[in-house]
């Protein structure tokens, strides 16, 4: 009887756990095969649609991943699968580390991961993904390490550190939060675990240092230089990662955590890993507005702290709630997606709704360019709708004009030197001032496209002015975003390379 009582509570949070696991990849799968791919991953599809070493603003992790799914299928919710995927598999990797922790603590980490808000919604496949996958793993293979003074395990979490890295740069802050668990209360151990896992992380960093000073040291421009115009100080960008923080970790495992740290300073090595990378985001947010997905990596630790510090009686009411808030999502996310889409015209506006129709009917916007797309050179005037119009129309669209900081990958696919007189049809969605491509053309003319009550205007040029783009707009994003500092060896660039020699 007494055993029978005992087992009971375990298989309650177990049972929880896989009806949670069940519906959770139900509806991600659902979501994953019908939502329309976004500009974002259009983007990263191009990257393994014509993948290479190194990619403009971020490192290749994700465009390597996607070539490989490419190869066998482009089907959205195929290229979506390690993303539609990433709650579950990090639930398991929890449960592995979580072994021999107690069932309430377990699993309900576990659950915790499958409900919470992001992990519900989530389904893009975006650099976050591979990046998560890989810091996660990481610093779990770190958390072993240290209990266990495992030396080959610190490599471990160093190779794995490295393929964070390659994912995206956000991981040297799980690198920081490594070197502040050596730094307090040093010892000869921590430093030598601490130099093998730097040692087994470091390939991955002079590769990319390598492709960089290939390239136009592309991703040193844009994250170091380039991006950041608009930072500022200001107070309502720590309001928005506050609020951004409560949103992702649920307000009841937010609330506790602040209410009662003393609870989870106490676990050795892994508060380090979440306070120093949130805390480094929070003084961030004091400039630049913090990014949803920036914060992804950490979320899946600060659960598992959590759920370490908490009773069990806490644990299961919060789990409870979080399963209530996470129906609430899905019910939104349902009732969104029964909406037609002509119902959001009144609601965004012309220029918003007709990005609505761009990325959810795509098809039909091309498919209304009849003839059209046979007879000229495609572009648009972003690189969002480029990427978002040539995935649906299985050929790419390369950017016309001046464009911005972001997403400037084109550089490297569009040769404008190839285009010399030819006829250009460039689609946009706000009214063009003919001005800014009379210049670069024999003859310009307009005229717009009805798409589901949104319009879209057609500027068609003939007879491409390869040397007036060259001094009109190749010349100021050479000043612009190609002003590469002294101080970085100059070892190669495409676009001085193609277009100064």
């Amino acid at each position: 009887m007494n055993t029978l009582f005992a087992t009971a509570p375990a298989s309650s949070w177990r049972r929880f756990y896989f009806i949670s696991l069940l519906l959770t990849l139900v509806f991600r799968g659902w979501l994953g095969a019908v939502l329309p791919f976004t500009g974002d991953e259009a983007y990263f599809y191009w990257w393994g649609k014509i993948p290479a070493g190194g990619f403009y603003d971020h490192p290749p992790m994700v465009g390597w991943w996607l070539a490989a799914l490419i190869s066998v299928s482009e089907a959205e919710w195929w290229l979506r699968l390690p993303a539609i995927l990433q709650p579950a598999l990090l639930s398991f990797m929890l449960l592995g580390f979580l072994r021999d922790d107690a069932p309430a603590t377990r699993w309900g980490a576990a659950t915790l991961m499958l409900l919470a808000p992001a992990s519900v919604l989530d389904v893009l496949i975006t650099t976050d993904i591979p990046l998560v996958y890989f810091s996660v793993a990481s610093a779990l293979v770190f958390l072993h390490a240290q209990r266990t003074r495992s030396m080959p395990a610190f490599a471990l979490a160093g190779l794995l550190l490295g393929g964070a890295f390659l994912s995206k740069y956000f991981a040297v802050l799980l690198g920081l939060a490594y070197i502040v668990w050596a730094l307090w209360r040093p010892a000869a151990w921590k430093w030598k675990g601490l130099a093998l896992l730097v040692l087994c992380a470091l390939p991955a960093g002079l590769y990319n240092a390598w492709w960089n000073s290939q390239h136009c040291w592309a991703n040193v421009m844009f994250n170091v230089f380039n991006r950041h115009g608009g930072a500022g100080l200001s107070w309502k960008t720590p309001l928005l990662y506050a609020g951004m923080m409560l949103w992702l970790l649920t307000p009841m495992v937010a609330w506790r955590l602040l209410r009662a740290p003393g609870a989870w300073m106490r676990q050795a090595a892994l508060p380090a890993l979440v306070v120093v990378p949130l805390a480094v985001f929070g003084l961030l947010s004091l400039v630049k507005t913090i990014g949803l997905h920036w914060v992804f990596s950490f979320v899946p630790l600060a659960f598992l702290m959590y759920a370490r510090a908490v009773p069990d009686g806490v644990l299961r009411r919060t789990r409870n709630i979080t399963a209530v808030l996470a129906l609430l999502h899905v019910a939104g996310v349902v009732a969104v997606a029964t909406q037609p889409v002509d119902s959001w015209a009144q609601r965004l506006g012309p220029r918003k709704y007709a990005g609505v129709v761009q990325t959810v009917k795509a098809d039909e916007v091309i498919a209304a360019l009849g003839s059209d797309v046979d007879r000229y050179v495609l572009m648009t005037d972003g690189y969002s709708p480029s990427v978002t119009l040539g995935y649906n129309h299985g050929r790419y669209w390369p950017v016309f004009g001046p464009a911005s900081s972001h997403a400037r990958h084109d550089d490297v696919l569009t040769d404008f030197r190839a285009l010399a007189g030819r006829d250009i049809l460039i689609l946009s969605k706000e009214k063009p001032d003919l001005a800014d491509y009379t210049p670069y053309f024999r003859e310009v003319s307009e005229d717009t496209l009805q798409v589901r009550g949104a319009t879209f205007w057609r500027i068609r040029g003939h007879g491409f002015d390869y040397a007036a783009y060259h001094a009109g707009v190749l010349e100021p994003a050479r000043r612009l975003w190609y002003a590469i500092p002294k101080w970085l060896p100059d070892c190669g660039c495409y676009f001085e390379e193609r277009y100064f020699n």
